[in-house]
């Protein structure tokens, strides 16, 4: 059990006005507990409260699950044939209100709302979501250690570009990439895009064949140590047109630019404005059609994005994304993306691959 982030969860639900919380994201009671195991239609759920008359943290299991006992002092083992119903109901608070994680399944949910748990159900994934948002410092090591890996394997991925080679036969190789540079798995399935297949920001690989003059795009990221990476770079493959450099160049500037005013107490809608802005003032607004960032930790993208609605504040040990794009259906896609980890007076950037303007030699 992590002590200082339940009670770091605990002083959040304080501010919502909650005593206790019952949290099903399997990943969010491995960051508490240290303990992971995949439910899959099962129930696993770790409740926490403050009040002074129970334990501080209870971790309801099936018996068909890993031992616990050394995860969390309070386990409550239950078997398929039992409902874990009254045996969260009988922990919780009658007379309080509950607070819900997102992932809590309505046939569980419902079942504690009939049973009378609680005097309310409020959803405070937020509290816990907020907790993890901050990386400690050794989480951070892991984030650069998972980037220095995506650094390695996009020289891999560039290497791989030759005629004749498809999108997909490039993509099923990078699984094999990362685990030889120490990554566990990927952390999203990777993005890989020929000419106007760019143009779809979430374009996933097909048979699609490279052929020479192609502009290639990569959106790649690897697990290490449960942490996640992400980075995008654009490649040319014959010297860029005007028009191509145009786009590319308004993308790297924006990317530079929102990096660049990055510091605690900015807010997140500032940084997507300080890229936005120069993408609009380019000409291509309209083309620029998704947030500027995510956050991202245990998962690639967590909760708390980079937005014109986001209006809180950054603060230091936060992870996130900077990713301008332009697509021109038909035609270019061209996005580069960036980790970055906010520090006391600024940030930084934990992708090492370069972006300035590059043609592969195929």
């Amino acid at each position: 059990m992590n002590d200082q982030r339940v009670q770091r969860v605990l002083e959040g639900l304080e501010g919502k006005g909650l005593t206790q919380a019952l949290i099903c994201d399997p990943l969010s009671i491995w960051y508490l507990t240290g303990y992971y195991t995949e439910p899959f239609e099962r129930f696993l759920a770790l409740y926490l409260t403050s009040r002074q008359d129970a334990p501080t943290a209870t971790l309801f299991c099936n018996r068909l699950f890993p031992d616990a006992g050394d995860a969390c002092p309070n386990v409550v083992l239950f078997s398929d044939t039992n409902s874990p119903v009254p045996l969260v109901a009988n922990a919780c608070d009658h007379n309080a209100a509950l607070g819900v994680d997102k992932d809590l399944a309505a046939r569980w949910l419902l079942p504690l709302m009939d049973a009378r748990a609680a005097t309310g159900f409020v959803l405070a994934s937020d509290v816990v979501d907020d907790v993890r948002s901050v990386k400690d410092g050794r989480e951070q090591e892991l984030m650069r250690k998972a980037s220095r890996i995506n650094d390695e394997a996009m020289g891999w991925l560039a290497a791989q570009v030759r005629e004749g080679v498809t999108e997909e036969e490039i993509a099923s190789g990078l699984l094999g990439e990362y685990r030889r540079l120490g990554a566990q798995d990927h952390s999203f399935t990777p993005i890989v895009s020929f000419g106007a297949n760019a143009a779809d920001p979430h374009h996933e690989p097909d048979q699609t064949v490279f052929h020479k003059g192609d502009m290639v795009l990569f959106d790649v990221g690897c697990k290490y140590d449960w942490y996640c990476s992400d980075m995008t770079r654009v490649f040319f493959t014959a010297e860029p047109t005007a028009h191509q450099l145009e786009i590319y160049e308004t993308v790297r500037r924006a990317n530079e630019a929102a990096e660049a005013i990055i510091e605690p107490g900015v807010t997140f809608a500032e940084i997507d404005y300080a890229a936005r802005s120069v993408i609009e003032d380019a000409g291509y607004g309209p083309y620029f059609t998704h947030r500027l960032g995510h956050q991202i930790g245990l998962v690639d993208h967590e909760p708390g994005d980079v937005s014109a609605s986001h209006g809180k504040p950054v603060r230091p040990g936060q992870c996130f994304s900077i990713e301008p794009g332009i697509y021109l259906p038909g035609d270019i896609g061209v996005r580069i993306e960036d980790l970055v980890i906010v520090t006391e007076d600024g940030c930084e950037v934990i992708n090492h691959y370069p972006h300035d303007v590059c043609v592969l030699d195929v």
